[in-house]
């Protein structure tokens, strides 16, 4: 891959992860409701992503659509759905978590991150809504 750019293919199924891989992605995102945002797929469709292509499959870990600030049920969901992926061999894990105020709640962001590890982790649309752009990058 040196010399070129990765390239990433935002997908909703097994059938688009091998898709994905077949025309040359370099790794998917693999979500559910993409419509809606994306939304954790599956343990199934994680599963069998990973088990059918070779290249990274990076997974969403999203309770539900809507807004970004999630309850301490869902935050548990959220850990449980990291151990998941990460015990069926993803690449990574896709993450973002806010405050009501706008900012990133960076307290669980790290325990989504520390919990992944030693995963890739990368901040997901989450980051489009903060408060400030500036302040949510240091963050």
């Amino acid at each position: 891959m040196s010399g070129r750019t990765a390239l990433e293919i935002c997908i909703g199924s097994v059938e688009g992860a091998i898709a994905a891989e077949e025309s040359g992605a370099d790794r998917v995102e693999l979500c559910d409701n993409l419509l809606g945002g994306g939304t954790t797929p599956s343990a199934g469709t994680i599963r069998r992503a990973i088990a059918s292509v070779s290249i990274g499959v990076n997974v969403i870990i999203r309770p539900r659509g809507g807004d970004f600030c999630f309850s301490d049920v869902e935050f548990d969901v959220m850990l449980e759905d990291v151990a998941f992926a990460k015990s069926c061999g993803a690449n990574a894990v896709v993450i973002g978590i806010l405050n009501p105020d706008g900012s990133v709640d960076v307290e669980r962001c790290r325990a989504l991150i520390e919990a992944a590890s030693p995963l890739s982790v990368t901040f997901h649309r989450a980051f489009d809504m903060v408060r400030d752009a500036h302040e949510a990058l240091d963050a």
